[in-house]
């Protein structure tokens, strides 16, 4: 029995699935492909339902009315005697006049005469005795004329002889006007016919449009949208192509609307065409090499738009004909060379369907231009825009088929990459349990993570996370947290996880990363950022991060105070043992350190043997006290490294920090003073609470500072100038040095000391340098007559200028663009930089010397031996330092040392300069032994620069009239002989006086 059963069932299951796999054949294939023949068989041999036969064109007579100004009665006489079949107006707008006779109609019927011209705008016609007949224009008809189809229509009476009548008829536009004679029922079938047709293109293009506009908003593409507004327009075009533009929608359109409408349809049609082109083939365009022919063809749409609002209907239609013209000759050469390099079934329906259209517009061009209408009735855009929608939605289709197929292939292949990513994917519901996982997941936080009852978030991940999770999904479309496992691994660490979700479909989809490893470098690296790598403590940003929230408390009134740090002698240590031991024993001092600090106080190490340490909350005498402590710590117990033992010293300099001070200027502060702690008997420590003048001196030098970084320049600058005197002339040359001097804004006067320094600190010597050489070199070219017995000008060049490349470059440009003041000039340069760098030395020397510049060095014999150098640096004048001068004459010593000097600057070829003359004795001295030019007060202090320009030499200056005599004397000849022989004799400046 239930064999039998079974077997029933199995049999009516079977002719079940037969009748279902029929009805679908039947239904899906067969059907559409009988109505498909069957539409084939009444297209090609059934009779037409519309059969209207064809009208008798009647010949006629005219005259082109240029001037609108003949009567019906003129205009007959004035008729020509050729007649025509048809005429075209050539797109002017003056009236026509046009006569023709009407056959009689057999058996005494009526006829009707049709002008099917869709650019006539009115016409009226008069009887053969010139009686109105009737007239009509686009708003409406009167007498026997009425509005037919396109055009007009002339209602004649029953007759027995031929009937004669005159027309004037007024077009926009290339009309063709044209006279057919209809019987009353012929032409209305036909004008049945002509509603029918306009009805079908309107209905069939609308469906359609509106078929790629749902289409549009189904799959949110554009470019259907954009398709659906090209079938529009191109209905509209087809419309006015067969003379159906003058309804819309079964609805009249106003004639006051008509003719712009018709301008800017076929605009608007060109531009939609490119864009569509444009939308559908830019990528393939591009790689094609057609990208800028591309934009230059979008580029023509906004002028035939602007014109097309603006110009009459005469005046535009030729910009439009040549636009056209050279739109289709651009589009078919790219479609042509798309076809070539694009080969897909949908970039050639497009092709096609764009072709058609193309070709409908350059026969619509060239039958409107040429007047070649027989292009216009086999091929127009009527028949363009049903084939060109028809290809184009067959491309649609084929288009739809491929992303249909890509997506079945894209989803083949995420399933696959979510089964083989090694990154953990998962689906959560909103209360936070698992509704898939791949097998990373799995992998991650265990095999069980998807069984009923083991598939809670809470379950693996630690608690809150979820609920973090939940936060960041509704606030942010891609959240992304960090989360840890609850249980540890193997190696008793928890694993650190970062999740990225977003909410989707009222789930929670994400995928979740292994990032321990990256979280512990991460951690290690955050360490090392603000830590010192060998001793652990801060470094130099960790201790700034502390002094940023030290300064927090002190705006709440609590007191802050920072210490610097500075290990006495600590080079020897490593020099003598090795980094291997320095580095031991900075380790030991940090941990004594560290054990004499209590709650926020923190040491950060800023340099090799160098500490700063924040003492947050504490008064400046608990941390004075800190310090002392600190001192003995690292001073009174030896630091012992196996059989050795090391003995290390500390000096400390602390301040109170004030509320205006920046971080930067704490550090520098406190530096400060630990340098006056080594250099001081203080026990190894310098306080300096917020009322010390360090600080106001500090302010001193930030207000220098901003002076010589104003925008516009150094501000209160100026140059005053001591006179150098020559010994060998001292009559007769009017040399000086440039001294830089800075007024404050109150008028005061700056002490140099002080600029220099704070230059020197901020790094601003350059600046300086580069304003004192500008300056001095723009006042020696404008004072250039006025300098006839000035041999050089001085100006010190500091060490950080030399090392300055930017600096020397700026040298060199000012050097050639003073030529004259150049050769005046004279660098001076300090002993001691000049032998820093001797290479860098020697080339700027001898840039600069090319140029006329004198170079001398400054402070020569200060603290060196050998003079060896000499002959690397060609220098021009030696510089006696000021220390061998001033009171040379109770220094037997410094006399020998400055005759020695003397001596080798003369057999180098240079020439001397002794500075720091306080006194006539020296200067008479100096003259003694030979040196070349002398400065100091005993001959001048600092003058302005006007008193030098007004002085005939620098020894106009001396003051001290035993010394003017002197000088005087000196340039005598007898009085220089007696000095030789008195030299000779072992006599000395004593027997002078």
């Amino acid at each position: 029995m239930h064999n039998s059963t079974t077997s029933s069932r199995g049999w009516a299951g079977r002719v079940q699935d037969r009748l279902d796999a029929w009805l679908y054949l039947f239904s899906t294939y067969g059907l559409p492909a009988l109505i498909g023949i069957l539409s084939i068989i009444a297209l090609t041999v059934w009779h037409g339902q519309y059969e209207s036969g064809r009208p008798e064109q009647l010949t006629f007579r005219y005259v082109h009315d240029e001037a609108a100004r003949l009567t019906a009665a003129e205009a007959m006489a004035a008729l020509g005697e050729h007649s025509v079949q048809h005429l075209d107006t050539n797109r002017s707008e003056a009236p026509f006049w046009f006569g023709f006779a009407v056959p009689a109609a057999p058996h005494g019927s009526s006829s009707v005469v049709e002008f099917p011209s869709r650019h006539a705008l009115a016409v009226r016609c008069w009887d053969e005795n010139l009686l109105p007949a009737g007239g009509a224009d686009r708003d409406g008809a009167y007498g026997e004329m009425s509005l037919v189809k396109a055009g007009f229509a002339l209602k004649v009476g029953p007759t027995s002889l031929d009937a004669w009548y005159l027309c004037q008829a007024n077009f926009v536009g290339p009309a063709r006007l044209t006279v057919n004679s209809w019987e009353p029922a012929a032409l209305q079938a036909s004008t049945d016919n002509f509603h029918r047709k306009s009805g079908l293109l309107d209905g069939g293009m609308i469906i359609l449009a509106l078929f790629m506009l749902v289409t549009a908003l189904i799959v949110r593409q554009s470019r259907y949208l954009l398709f659906a507004a090209w079938l529009l327009v191109s209905l509209r075009v087809g419309a006015l192509s067969a003379g159906w533009d003058m309804q819309w929608l079964g609805q009249t359109v106003p004639h006051e609307w008509l003719l712009r409408s018709r301008l800017l349809t076929v605009a608007t049609y060109c531009v939609l065409t490119i864009t569509l082109f444009a939308a559908m083939f830019r990528d393939d365009l591009i790689r094609a090499g057609m990208g800028t022919v591309l934009r230059a063809l979008q580029w023509t749409c906004f002028p035939l738009l602007l014109l097309s609002a603006t110009l009459s209907y005469k005046t535009f239609l030729p910009f439009l004909w040549v636009a056209t013209g050279v739109n289709v000759v651009i589009v078919v050469g790219m479609l042509l060379r798309l076809l070539v390099h694009a080969r897909s079934v949908v970039a050639v329906l497009y092709s096609a369907s764009l072709t058609i259209t193309v070709l409908a517009s350059l026969s619509e061009v060239l039958s409107a231009a040429f007047g070649l209408r027989e292009l216009t009735g086999a091929f127009n855009h009527v028949t363009a825009a049903l084939g060109a929608a028809l290809l184009a939605s067959l491309a649609m289709a084929e288009q739809m088929r491929q992303e249909h197929e890509h997506r079945v292939q894209a989803q083949a292949e995420l399933e696959h990459t979510y089964e083989a990513m090694p990154i953990g994917l998962f689906t959560l519901d909103m209360s936070g349990q698992f509704m898939s996982a791949n097998p990373a997941l799995h992998e991650k936080l265990g095999p069980d993570v998807l069984e009923p009852g083991r598939n809670a978030w809470g379950q693996y991940l630690d608690g809150d996370s979820f609920s973090r999770l939940l936060n960041a999904v509704h606030q942010d479309s891609e959240a992304e947290i960090e989360v840890e496992s609850l249980t540890p691994g193997p190696d008793g660490q928890h694993k650190r996880f970062l999740v990225r979700a977003t909410l989707a479909r009222n789930k929670i989809e994400g995928s979740l990363q292994d990032i321990t490893d990256k979280y512990k470098a991460l951690q290690e690296l955050q360490f090392l950022a603000n830590n010192d790598p060998l001793t652990k403590v801060y470094n130099r940003r960790g201790v700034e991060a502390m002094l940023d929230a030290a300064l927090r408390q002190l705006a709440d009134g609590k007191p802050v105070a920072l210490a610097y740090l500075d290990l006495d002698r600590f080079k020897l240590i490593n020099g003598l043992y090795g980094h291997a031991a320095g580095d031991e024993v900075l380790k030991q001092i940090c941990g004594r350190v560290t054990n004499m600090l209590t709650g926020s106080q923190q040491i950060g190490r800023v340099g090799g043997d160098e500490f700063l340490i924040v003492f947050p909350d504490t008064p400046i005498e608990l941390a004075a006290w800190t310090c002392r402590g600190i001192i003995a710590s690292i001073g009174n117990v030896p630091y012992k490294l196996g059989d050795k033992a090391f003995q290390v010293r500390a000096s400390i300099g602390l301040i109170e920090i004030g509320g205006d001070m920046s971080v930067k200027d704490m550090i520098a502060t406190a530096d400060r003073a630990c340098r006056a702690a080594k250099k001081g008997n203080v026990q190894g420590l310098v306080v300096y609470d917020k009322s010390a003048s360090v600080f106001h001196d500090h302010e001193a030098e930030f207000h220098i500072v901003e002076r010589l970084s104003a925008p516009a320049g150094p501000q209160g600058l100026y140059l005053d100038m001591q006179p150098i005197m020559s010994l060998k002339a001292p009559l007769g040359s009017l040399n000086f040095e440039v001294l830089l001097r800075m007024r404050d804004e109150d008028g005061s006067i700056i002490p140099a000391g002080r600029v220099v320094g704070a230059a020197e600190n901020s790094g601003r010597t350059s600046v300086i340098d580069r304003w004192v050489l500008t300056t001095t070199l723009e006042w020696i070219d404008a004072n250039f007559a006025r300098l006839r017995r000035t041999e050089f000008v001085c100006m010190n060049l500091s060490g950080a200028s030399l090392n300055d490349e930017r600096f020397v470059q700026d040298t060199i440009r000012l050097l050639e663009a003073n030529p004259r003041a150049a050769g005046r000039l004279c660098v001076e340069i300090t002993e001691s930089v000049a032998l820093h760098d001797r290479g860098n030395t020697r080339r700027f020397i001898d840039k600069v010397r090319s140029y006329g510049v004198r170079v001398a060095l400054d402070d020569f014999g200060a603290g060196y031996t050998s003079f060896a150098y000499l002959k690397e640096l060609p220098a021009d004048v030696l510089k006696i330092d000021g220390s061998f001068v001033v009171n040379m004459n109770s220094h037997p010593a410094n006399v020998a040392i400055v005759e020695a000097i003397v001596s080798l600057a003369r057999s180098l070829g240079m020439q001397t300069i002794a500075e720091w003359a306080e006194d006539a004795a020296t200067v008479e001295t100096l003259a003694e032994i030979g040196v070349d030019h002398v400065q100091g007060f005993a001959i001048a202090r600092p003058q302005q620069p006007e008193k030098i320009l007004t002085s005939p030499s620098a020894a106009a200056f001396i003051q001290d009239e035993h010394l003017a005599r002197f000088v005087r004397t000196l340039g005598d000849p007898v009085y220089a002989a007696a000095q030789i022989d008195l030299i000779a004799m072992g006599g000395g400046n004593k027997d002078l006086h």
